[in-house]
């Protein structure tokens, strides 16, 4: 632990610190790699760049005091200027609010309540909007024809529940559009029309049913138009484009995979045109033309991101971006206003890409810059999708990352299963990865039961199975590695964060011969303290939660099995313990209980945190620390 005033810190100051172990782990882990920690892991000097509403200027993001804050260049001229000066916490996001100003981001040492901040882009006029503390904000609509006002949602009345503003980007002066006061039926999400008229909701009713509201204008009441359970959803995505009672949505009722219909919000039914679909993967999301009014295509992902066109001007243009950059992902990430000139980048599993500016008119593309040049893709490890069937008979999807230049052959394995856990890996550049593959680890991610993704039933089996048939699709992934011949049985690892850090003690708990040591980054360790630690605004969930994962009464032996710390008894495997302070979402009692539990077995366990973090590290400068840590740990239990 770092030495602060313990007393008035999160966590249990009577936990002695590991600081002399995590120096040495730090000195074990610089090894002889060709690239460092500090290559794979420092900020990009230019990254998330934007275009301007008028498509004359440019921001990104870059280090300041190794802070990331905002750049702003005129096109065409060499020299930006920095706006935003934060020296303590990276900015978490912007955009442009008009040509003229721009708004963002920014929590406080990780805890995730986020503020809204504005400012010109000469960095005069800057404003603190929401100058509310432990007041958490959402964006609804950025209102991309109003160049004074965003709508932004606020838990500002009541922390479990956001509620609707409109807010001058100027003076911080906001109205209220709509209340939202019953804890028992909360309204959980709000959407506006083509307008910036709000005019449907979601309305969660004993945390388990969602019931879709809507209105024909702002001066009229909020009806239900459909109401189903969790597990059954109807997600709007956009109004069509005469902003009548007609929405684009993602929908799974009636069926497995996920489709993308168009539903009738004025009689509560589809009508009956399926706009896309797919027969492996669910449905994702659509791209629109906000200038022609027209959908142009559907994104979605099977190992990796593709698109449906349906437009053929923005087919072309995906072509000709294809045909300039080949053997990369391509992704237009902003226009202008006019829809003539583009922010492109690129994407790939072997580097963080690159950034170009194309001027349809003039039929120019050209690179603004490389994102990580000092890593060479020809050093990294490409990333290959895999399956095998787990011991039930599913068919489990992944990806399998072997170190450049290593026979596939007895290779240390890293295992490392994703957060969430209801989400999905999917194909890219992943930090962590590259990093173990250029150490002579090989690195598993598996998509396990209770991904998303892959339909409705595959979600569903993951329900109430922390720590059973979810482990069980890893172990089965670490056995078929084992039974193909690429892994060393006796150096296999398990790393993971938030769910992955969980499944990470599970993993050492119930198959202790499986591991030779893990690596818990803000993991869960006890279901029961999981639950009662939430943050306040997930406190609507709750009921879902226990559907999802266990109710701690009714399902107290589920849970109790499913629980880390209750079985240390059969830990045997080395561990490291890595936690943010601050952390919302796993409060910072989950890694203090099994550090607790192993050290008072006289187990050492080397723990590292940072009290001004959450959930991850976000500075680069603790980044670097933890994985620096890490991989000295593996040298130590691996090699």
């Amino acid at each position: 632990m770092q030495q602060n005033d313990k007393q008035t810190l999160p966590g249990d100051p009577a936990l002695p610190s590991s600081e002399e172990v995590l120096q040495r782990l730090m000195e074990l882990g610089r090894g002889d790699s060709r690239y460092t920690v500090e290559d794979f892991f420092r900020n990009p000097d230019k990254a998330a760049f934007q275009l301007s509403p008028n498509g004359e200027y440019l921001a990104y993001m870059g280090p300041y005091e190794r802070r990331q804050n905002i750049f702003v260049q005129r096109m065409g001229e060499r020299e930006a200027v920095r706006i935003t000066h934060e020296t303590e916490r990276d900015i978490g996001g912007y955009f442009w609010a008009s040509d003229k100003r721009l708004v963002y981001v920014k929590d406080s040492g990780g805890d995730e309540n986020f503020k809204l901040f504005a400012v010109d882009r000469d960095g005069s006029g800057p404003k603190d909007l929401t100058p509310f503390e432990g007041v958490k904000i959402q964006l609804i609509d950025d209102l991309e024809d109003n160049e004074n006002e965003l709508i932004i949602g606020m838990n500002k009345n009541n922390p479990m529940l956001f509620e609707p503003y409109r807010i001058n980007i100027h003076t911080g002066e906001y109205t209220q559009l709509a209340e939202n006061n019953n804890p028992q039926e909360p309204i959980t999400a709000w959407m506006t029309d083509h307008d910036g008229n709000l005019r449907i909701a979601i309305k969660t009713i004993a945390g388990v049913d969602h019931s879709l509201l809507y209105r024909a204008s702002e001066e009229d009441d909020f009806q239900s138009v459909i109401t189903t359970n969790f597990k059954e959803s109807l997600e709007p995505l956009f109004f069509d484009f005469d902003n009548g009672s007609i929405v684009y949505a993602v929908s799974n009722i009636g069926r497995d995979r996920s489709e993308i219909v168009k539903f009738d919000m004025s009689t509560g039914e589809e009508t009956g045109e399926v706009i896309f679909s797919h027969p492996e993967v669910d449905a994702g999301s659509l791209i629109y033309s906000r200038k022609r009014k027209v959908v142009t295509g559907a994104v979605y992902t099977t190992w990796k991101r593709e698109i449906k066109f349906f437009d053929e001007e923005r087919r072309k243009l995906q072509e000709y971006l294809e045909s300039e950059l080949p053997g990369y992902e391509v992704v237009v990430t902003s226009s202008n206003k006019n829809e003539d000139k583009f922010m492109v980048r690129t994407y790939s599993d072997r580097s963080l890409g690159a950034y170009y500016y194309y001027d349809q008119v003039e039929g120019r593309l050209e690179k603004v810059v490389e994102v990580s040049p000092w890593l060479n893709e020809e050093d990294m490890s490409p990333m290959k999708p895999v399956q095998y069937t787990s011991r039930d008979g599913l068919a489990i999807h992944g990806y399998l990352t072997l170190p450049d230049g290593k026979a596939p052959e007895g290779l240390p394995v890293v295992v490392n299963p994703h957060g969430g856990p209801w989400v999905r890996d999917s194909w890219g550049y992943n930090p962590e990865v590259q990093l173990l593959a250029s150490h002579g680890y090989a690195v598993l991610q598996v998509n396990y039961r209770g991904s998303t993704g892959y339909g409705r039933e595959f979600w569903q089996k993951g329900f109430r199975q922390w720590g059973q048939t979810m482990q069980n699709d890893i172990t089965d992934g670490v056995k078929w590695l084992i039974d193909e011949g690429i892994a060393d049985p006796k150096r296999i690892a398990i790393y993971g964060a938030s769910y992955g850090g969980y499944a990470t003690l599970a993993g050492i708990t119930f198959t202790p011969d499986l591991y030779a040591c893990g690596v818990d980054y803000v993991g869960v360790s006890n279901l029961f303290t999981f639950m009662n630690t939430i943050p306040p605004y997930w406190k609507p969930y709750l009921e879902m939660l226990y559907e999802m994962v266990g109710h701690p009464e009714n399902d107290k032996e589920l849970l109790e099995a499913g629980s880390p710390v209750f079985h240390i008894g059969r830990i045997q495997a080395p561990l490291f313990v890595v936690q943010g302070a601050n952390d919302p979402r796993v409060n910072i009692d989950e890694s203090d209980q099994i550090v607790r539990s192993l050290r008072s077995r006289g187990i050492d366990v080397p723990y590292m945190v940072k009290y001004n973090e959450g959930h991850g590290f976000s500075n680069e400068e603790n980044r670097f620390e933890f994985y620096k840590a890490m991989l000295g740990f593996l040298e130590r239990h691996m090699k």
